[in-house]
């Protein structure tokens, strides 16, 4: 029996754990293969390879990134195949089981969640037998009727085999994104999420996990992702885990983990602080909002004075980079609300926040109890909302304009200097900027058509000329700085005109050449001559004394000269000053 294991992947850089713990699961007594596409991949390409590969029992992983183009293949290959088996499985399709065996008639079985000991269950009855009655946790038809078998008892997780030692995967360890799990479950109980449905925490044994690590990372990977919904919620398991990492880790690999920050005790921040190498760990914060009455009804509990309190230490540590959550359209909060939780987290600076919009989850209580709030969202996967009774499409579409430039503009930090002098001098709020940037660059139509990093800078040059002219001066001071700190080699040709003509280029190269100390030690160690002070600097004068405002944050009258060196290995840029003698400029 040819037995193949498949799911749509949202990126080519993912993987799939789930199709792995079930080949695991399945051996020695099936050999089921896999096979990994992603969601862009072109549905016949897809249907093609699976259907060369020939196999008599076909799997798939299902999610509410994946759903849709899933169905599409399922639909081809029992067209070309009438006698292949389907079997699907995943969170996408655990919940509303009744629904999804009208809606793709061509699944044969559809297993309900975990699915490694009911896999291999139904793999030998499909063998063997044929009693399906015989296994729990699976949903079919017979006699044209639905039959859905309630599941056994919850699998012992220190039993499972690991799923991460296949040999066709080495090769491209290096490559992925490899995804660790260490636990089941979640102790809280988010309306809006899965892992709510779930009681418990039920933990995998410790040491196959760092033995399954440290094979990781032996063979090349580079980014390991811990997928549990709440990794810290053990303090000494999380401590003993970080103790691991930190003393065991290869040098280029990184951690990332999910965690509840309002749980973290101060001791185990400073223990990172003062342990954990810089870069080698990345924590996801779910922050979602900063409405009590919000997180109350959702039945989520926070305290986000604990939670800035983590935040902020970690940030000062500067060890381990942070990305925190929101979701908009969560219950009672309206436009205004948003825009508080907005500037409540943007206000710690995390070097990622993610803006998402509440997905109505099959099987989760929002979704049960929609009609409380008005709540109206696509019928299809992902299930985002399209509106309640607090927060009108006409809201989200302006929301949508923040995450677009958020992503942009903070999240890619092209310009962080930019966006921190004008969220806090410029505009009334950080969410204010985004949402007047927002609107203005979709009335554009710059959300339509592509872009460069130059186009980054000149469209938001030109927002700022329509939106606010009395900072441009100073703005565009400091997006040239930007750009210059942002480049790994000398740019060909910048997104403005240069201020100087050739001759004034040459006077200031020529005093340089005579007097380097001018721009300070560190230009004079680098011992440029007339070449290659002219190969790998730029130079360009601009109307604010930006070193001045670098320090101290303020804005006076005053100018700069920028001189960028590049240097010519790709190591990025050094930014010099150089002193002018004319008189100064003012900017207000």
């Amino acid at each position: 029996m040819n037995i193949i294991v498949s799911t749509l992947n949202a990126k080519f850089i993912h993987t799939s754990l789930s199709i792995r713990y079930l080949k695991a699961s399945a051996a020695p007594e099936f050999d089921v293969k896999l096979a990994e596409y992603t969601i862009k991949d072109p549905t016949m390409n897809i249907v093609g390879d699976l259907y060369t590969k020939n196999p008599d029992v076909l799997g798939f992983s299902c999610y509410i990134w994946n759903i849709e183009e899933t169905i599409k293949v399922i639909q081809m290959l029992k067209k070309i195949k009438p006698e292949l088996i389907i079997v699907l499985g995943g969170p996408e399709v655990t919940y509303d089981v009744g629904y999804w065996l009208d809606r793709i008639p061509q699944a044969d079985f559809i297993a309900i969640g975990e699915g490694e000991d009911t896999f291999k269950r139904l793999l030998a009855e499909i063998e063997g037998k044929q009693e399906f009655t015989n296994v729990p946790g699976i949903a079919y038809r017979a006699d044209g009727k639905k039959k859905i078998q309630p599941n056994g008892a919850k699998l012992d997780l220190k039993e499972l085999p690991s799923p991460y030692r296949f040999e066709e995967d080495i090769k491209d360890l290096s490559k992925r994104v490899i995804y660790i799990e260490t636990s089941r479950g979640c102790p809280f109980s988010c309306q809006f999420c899965l892992s709510s449905i779930e009681v418990g925490v039920r933990y995998f044994d410790r040491e196959k996990i760092k033995s399954d690590i440290r094979y990781l990372m032996e063979n090349g990977a580079k980014t390991i992702k811990f997928v549990d919904r709440t990794f810290n919620i053990s303090r000494s398991y999380a401590m003993e885990m970080f103790q691991f990492l930190i003393d065991e880790h290869r040098p280029g690999t990184v951690f990332q983990f999910e965690i509840t920050a309002d749980i973290m005790r101060p001791e185990v921040i400073q223990f990172l602080n003062d342990h954990a190498p810089a870069g080698l760990f990345r924590f996801e914060i779910g922050v979602q909002s900063t409405n009590d009455h919000t997180n109350d009804l959702v039945m989520r509990r926070q305290n986000f004075e604990k939670l800035t309190r983590t935040v902020t230490m970690v940030k000062e540590g500067g060890k381990i980079d942070q990305h925190l959550d929101l979701i908009a359209g969560l219950p009672e909060e309206d436009y205004m609300s948003f825009r508080k939780t907005f500037n409540d987290v943007f206000a710690m600076r995390p070097e990622e926040l993610q803006l998402g919009f509440l997905k109505m989850l099959r099987g989760t209580g929002l979704r049960i109890r929609a009609k409380e709030h008005d709540y109206i969202y696509s019928d299809y996967s992902p299930y985002e909302i399209l509106g309640n009774n607090v927060l009108s499409f006409d809201d989200i579409v302006r929301i949508k304009q923040v995450e677009d430039v958020l992503e942009k503009y903070w999240n890619d930090h092209r310009m962080d200097t930019t966006v921190e002098f004008l969220v806090t001098q410029a505009f009334e709020t950080p969410f204010d900027f985004f949402q007047e940037f927002g609107t203005y660059w979709d009335e554009q139509g710059w959300s339509r058509i592509g872009h460069q990093l130059e186009d980054l800078y000149r469209r938001l040059n030109q927002f700022l000329a329509a939106a606010k002219p009395e900072f441009l001066d100073a703005a565009v001071s400091l997006m040239k700085y930007d750009y210059f700190a942002g480049q790994k080699y000398k740019p060909r040709k910048p997104w403005w005109d240069s201020t100087y003509e050739k001759d004034d280029r040459s006077a200031i190269y020529g005093d340089l050449l005579d007097n380097p100390s001018i721009l300070g030690a560190e230009f004079m160690a680098l011992g440029l001559g007339e070449k290659e002070l002219y190969k790998h600097t730029m130079l360009e004068e601009v109307p604010l004394n930006i070193k001045e405002y670098l320090e101290t944050g303020e804005i006076s009258p005053g100018s700069s000269v920028l001189v960028a060196y590049f240097d010519p290995a790709g190591k990025g840029a050094k930014i010099y000053w150089y002193p002018k003698s004319e008189a100064e400029i003012s900017l207000q």
